[in-house]
């Protein structure tokens, strides 16, 4: 068995605090049989179900479940506690790395003291074909030297990656075998329905085929991890090791693959997150075909639309998703995106959430074309764009660099241009441009709204500026017109972001 350790325990209380850790699965479900009545004190006639026993279901699933069992070739660091089984370290650039702060190690003395052997690491996976794919999480086996599966009969086969999506934490395995293997199917997760019985079987603390048993708690849960986040939730008891193990509906379906876990110590908490079947089974497809996945692009930076933002670019209400950068060369570069649009809908299908959008293009066929509702200057307009196919690294926008003369602004802001004198003062980028945030009052309008010294205007409502004179023209105008705030597009320390300022009555 391994321990679970965490990095920043010396650095920080919030190690301390509750923290989300992938545990190389999740929690399954389980069957409904009988029912009873609430007692008569809760003042309610409501029936609940019973689970009856998951020993048939079980008996059915866990001959496709398996064990994975790495070896990598990173050593780990001095002090820390040895056990039999760990996980491999949290790779760079995980979609779940801000999230989660621990990460699973495995230490065996080595003999003589001083050089430690060959980190190994358990996770859990499934077959889903006869001949031997089997589906796990990507963080179980990213950066193994070697991949062993381990049978429900204790055989063993050597695995190979098939393909990986570091995005969603998914991967697929590949082992060859002249018989037949057990397998299970993907169900319909769209179907499932928050307090329905879920099972997971895996291999947690490295007791393979270990099942557990609990409810879905809720579902769309959006963990910060990344851009398609749309985890179902869990209390099914899952731990260290159950990471990539299927969660099961109570006819033996997997509708969710055991990813992560939130927790104050490392274990068990009955908080856990799965990846929904019907995402994972697309994803998967598309990797036993093509080993990797492609997906649509738009090139775009975006944030959600507030009230206050909304008000001041003179929307009716909070809605769609603003246009925060552009990325140069992109789709919506070439087909005339600017910075401040406010996107609407796509296809004709309103964006109620702004993470709706990166969601819908990442599903759109690259090559195709989509047509975009977006908002500019007052005004509605329609621009059609042939969607992308993403790039593996995020791309920078460039700009260009400015100059001009002083002003104060009553929304409590001490403006002046950005001289090379005033981008060294303020540790401001060579190719940043606009109008220097010298001093900001406190208590101002500028304050409240999370304004700095040395943050850069940029635009002033969906127009550009440079001069401290344009910043003040814009606001000017923004008073005139009875806007109850103005739409500042600021950059600070490399960021960009729209901040609505609220304006002072007179």
């Amino acid at each position: 068995m391994k321990t679970i350790q965490t990095k920043r325990l010396r650095r920080t209380a919030i190690a301390a605090a509750l923290t989300v850790a992938l545990i190389g699965g999740q929690l399954p479900a389980l069957s409904v049989a009988s029912t009873s009545t609430l007692p008569a004190r809760t003042h309610t006639a409501s029936w609940q179900q019973q689970p009856g026993s998951f020993a048939e279901l079980i008996k059915q699933v866990k001959p496709a479940v398996v064990n994975i069992a790495t070896t990598g070739g990173s050593s780990m660091p001095n002090g820390m506690q040895q056990f039999e089984f760990s996980m491999p370290d949290l790779p760079e650039g995980s979609p779940f790395g801000k999230f989660f702060e621990h990460f699973f190690d495995n230490m065996p003395e080595a003999p003589g003291g001083g050089q430690h052997p060959e980190v190994t690491g358990a996770g859990s996976g499934f077959i889903i074909s006869a001949d031997g794919y089997i589906v796990t999480n990507h963080h179980v086996i990213d950066d193994a030297r070697k991949i062993e599966v381990v049978m429900d009969d204790s055989s063993r086969f050597e695995a190979k990656v098939k393909g990986i999506d570091s995005k969603t934490d998914l991967a697929l395995l590949k082992i060859e075998t002249d018989k037949a293997l057990p397998f299970v199917a993907f169900g319909d997760s769209d179907t499932a329905d928050v307090g329905d019985w879920v099972v997971a079987v895996g291999n947690q603390f490295g007791l393979g085929g270990s099942a557990t048993a609990g409810i879905i708690s809720a579902r769309g849960r959006d963990i910060q991890s990344g851009p398609f986040d749309d985890f179902l939730q869990i209390d099914a008891p899952i731990n260290r090791g159950n990471s990539g193990g299927p969660l099961f509906d109570t006819r033996g379906n997997v509708i969710g693959i055991n990813t992560a876990i939130y927790s104050p110590s490392g274990g068990n908490v009955g908080i856990g997150f799965a990846i929904p079947a019907n995402m994972a089974k697309d994803i998967v497809a598309e990797l036993k075909n093509n080993g990797a996945v492609t997906r649509g692009w738009l090139g775009v930076v975006i944030q959600p639309v507030t009230k206050e933002i909304a008000e001041s670019l003179g929307l009716q209400k909070a809605q769609g998703v603003l246009v925060a950068n552009v990325v140069n060369d992109s789709p919506a570069s070439q087909a005339g995106f600017k910075v401040g649009d406010v996107i609407l809908n796509m296809d004709g299908a309103p964006l109620d959430d702004f993470k709706e959008l990166p969601k819908r293009v990442a599903a759109t066929g690259v090559g195709s074309r989509s047509a975009f509702d977006i908002y500019r200057d007052g005004r509605k307009q329609q621009l059609s764009v042939v969607i992308g196919s993403m790039p593996g690294e995020d791309k920078q926008v460039a700009k260009v660099d400015t100059d001009s003369k002083a002003d104060t602004v009553k929304l409590g802001l001490q403006l002046t241009a950005l001289t090379a004198e005033m981008r060294e003062r303020f540790n401001v980028a060579k190719n940043s441009s606009g109008v220097l945030v010298a001093g900001v009052e406190r208590g101002s309008p500028a304050s409240k709204a999370g304004i700095r010294p040395g943050s850069v205007i940029n635009m002033v409502g969906q127009q550009p500026v440079e001069t401290p004179a344009e910043v003040i023209e814009h606001v000017r105008d923004a008073a005139e017109k009875k806007k109850s705030a103005v739409l500042l597009r600021v950059e600070y320390r490399g960021q960009n972001r729209f901040v609505a300022v609220k304006l002072a009555t007179a």
